[in-house]
């Protein structure tokens, strides 16, 4: 990846600028922005150095950007242009690991690509939602106090028939008091164990015995429970293709893979710890 020139940072702060070189009438991605000692410089070259840059230069304006990467190109190009002599190992293999490592890529963009088998989808979101039992979520409220006590007076005060509501309203210390203590709809592990352990033995209409958890002492009342429905297939079609492309990649790389010809060295015959040994590539 190219690293950006430390003066790019501080470019729309420092240069004022003109717009881009002459413009061609279609330009493309051949079209020709500079010219080095006969070489020349292409806008695609520009969309490939400024697609690799970090995000904090990329939110630069256009016009910052456009300067700073041809000047970038321009420098490389007229410092590798006086290159003399064969290229150190560390750059030829930098290259060849580059140009496996796109090309690869490419492979598998052309699979995440393709068309995607609606039976595929059916199956995944079958596998998904359709063969899962459905789940429990709560309805809950509850009273928040800091002792045990002021939770059994509570207690006693709705078994006496006290508004559950207004109770909270007026001596809850959580910040659903104001709301009359509801907590709205919750499923399996939102809430602390022992709270949900309660919720969990409690009918629909219940109040429980005073619970303690990390927060205080609850008194919790269950409104209602209901099933959890799975999502109709529309809504999660994007979150199923993408896991049947994935599928699609992983089983194409196995499938190029085993067939290839390979021939490994065992670590019995190469120690693993020489991949340490960068001096080697001086």
């Amino acid at each position: 990846m190219q690293k950006p020139l430390t003066y790019l940072a501080s470019l729309a702060l420092t240069v004022s600028l003109a717009l881009p070189v002459a413009a061609q009438d279609t330009p493309t991605v051949d079209t020709v922005v500079a010219t080095v000692n006969g070489k020349d410089i292409t806008l695609g070259h520009m969309i490939i150095a400024r697609a690799t840059l970090p995000q904090q230069y990329q939110d630069l304006p256009d016009e910052v950007l456009y300067k700073g990467i041809l000047d970038q190109l321009v420098q490389q190009t007229a410092l590798a242009d006086t290159y003399e002599g064969d290229l150190p190992k560390r750059v030829t293999l930098s290259l060849e690991n580059e140009t496996r490592s796109l090309t690869a890529g490419e492979v598998i963009e052309g699979v995440m690509a393709a068309p995607v088998d609606e039976e595929a989808v059916k199956a995944a979101y079958d596998a998904q939602y359709t063969d899962q039992e459905a789940g429990e979520e709560y309805n809950a409220s509850h009273i928040l106090v800091e002792t045990e006590e002021e939770a059994n007076t509570i207690k006693t005060a709705l078994d006496d028939g006290a508004d559950f509501a207004e109770l909270a309203r007026e001596k809850s210390t959580g910040p659903s008091g104001p709301g009359g203590g509801s907590l709205g709809w919750f499923g399996a592990g939102m809430m602390v164990p022992s709270f949900e352990a309660a919720v969990v033995a409690m009918e629909p209409g219940a109040v429980s015995a005073p619970v303690e958890t990390q927060f205080g002492w609850h008194v919790i009342k269950l409104n209602e429970t209901r099933k959890t429905e799975a999502p109709a297939l529309d809504d999660v079609r994007e979150e199923l293709e993408l896991q049947v492309r994935q599928t699609l990649v992983q089983t194409r790389i196995e499938e190029i893979t085993n067939d290839a010809d390979v021939d490994r060295m065992s670590e019995q015959e190469i120690d693993p710890a020489l991949i340490k040994n960068i001096d080697w590539l001086e």
